[in-house]
């Protein structure tokens, strides 16, 4: 088959939904479809761009290209589902969190005016229609699969993708928590910053890049944590493979979160996951006291969490051995025969 993915683009943004989507292209081709990646840049703010950006996608023809037929679609996160094709297949990694439960928080974007209050409303309409007409509804995992239908009333299968393919290994436990995300305010990477403050035996090294970044290293410069925390940016998939080998555990406890790579890619590496009990989709496969620790979501908690891991070897082994077992289950062989039948 001719298969298009659709992927909006926040420019020299790369992160998780990056990630998949272009392993998903590679996956497809793998596998004999002629599959190829549409994207189209995506800004939200201010005001009403965010319905204009959506738009955008609304008025592409993608069901032929160079005179061939494309034979289906699948679209991402918002807006690339607003696109139309008879047949459009939804993996939906999140929809416009803003106008739902980010709403009237500090994540969120529309104000009090009658004008941002309508926007919302036009968002959410938009979705009911864009998505209502996906032949196929997936979702990543469970908390966006609640978030679609309590917002919509869509009830979408949970379908959740593989980790990057990384030389995963375990090295042995290490004398480090591990953080890997993008740096953003909603990653709270902040709170495992602050754990390294309230213990002072706590080592911490944070992978990645991103906008929150800046505020992050002057925080831990604040504290005067001597060292403790690392900020290393991006790196490449073998030095990123040798951080998770080398820890004794890894920190991912965002709000809210959609799916979230992290956890699985610790599992892979045999380490156990710290995360928040309000962190939303890691909750599917971080449980308490049996592939990590789920923890409230206040930098002493996750001290606690971390320093027992760190001092109790055989349970941290244990729970990175539980992990890899569900993780091993995520498969692109079976998630692309899912997606496709």
């Amino acid at each position: 088959m001719r298969i298009a993915v659709c992927r909006p683009q926040v420019p020299f943004a790369h992160g998780g939904a990056e990630i998949f989507t272009d392993e998903l292209v590679a996956q497809l081709r793998a596998r004999g479809h002629e599959a190829d990646l549409v994207s189209v840049p995506f800004k939200w703010y201010p005001g009403a761009r965010v319905l204009t950006q959506a738009f955008l996608w609304r008025l592409l023809d993608l069901e032929e290209a160079d005179g061939r037929t494309i034979d289906m679609v699948v679209a991402t996160k918002f807006p690339s589902y607003v696109v139309r094709h008879p047949e459009k297949r939804v993996w939906l990694v999140h929809q416009f969190r803003q106008a739902y439960e980010l709403d009237r928080t500090d994540l969120g974007q529309f104000g009090e005016s009658a004008e941002d209050r309508a926007l919302r409303r036009r968002v959410q309409a938009l979705d009911r229609v864009a998505l209502g007409e996906a032949t196929r509804l997936f979702a990543t995992s469970g908390n966006v699969a609640g978030r679609l239908e309590r917002s919509t009333g869509l009830v979408a299968e949970v379908l959740p993708h593989p980790a990057q393919e990384l030389p995963y290994r375990n090295d042995g436990h290490g004398d480090f928590v591990l953080s890997v995300n993008r740096l953003d305010r909603a990653k709270r990477i902040d709170l495992l910053v602050e754990a390294a403050a309230a213990e002072s035996s706590l080592r911490v090294v944070v992978a990645g890049d991103g906008p929150d970044r800046d505020r992050l290293e002057q925080l831990a410069r604040s504290l005067r944590l001597d060292g403790r925390v690392t900020f290393t940016g991006r790196v490449p998939g073998d030095e990123l493979a040798r951080l998770y080998a080398t820890c004794f555990a890894t920190f991912y406890a965002p709000v809210d979160e959609d799916f979230g790579l992290g956890p699985y890619e610790s599992f892979l590496s045999g380490k156990p996951v710290i995360t928040a009990a309000d962190a939303g989709g890691p909750l599917d496969v971080v449980h308490d006291g049996a592939t990590g620790l789920v923890v409230d979501p206040e930098p002493a908690a996750v001290a606690r969490a971390a320093v027992w891991l760190r001092d109790h070897p055989h349970e941290a082994e244990a729970f990175g051995r539980a992990g890899n077992a569900i993780a091993a289950e995520v498969t692109w062989d079976r998630a692309i025969g899912r997606l496709l039948a």
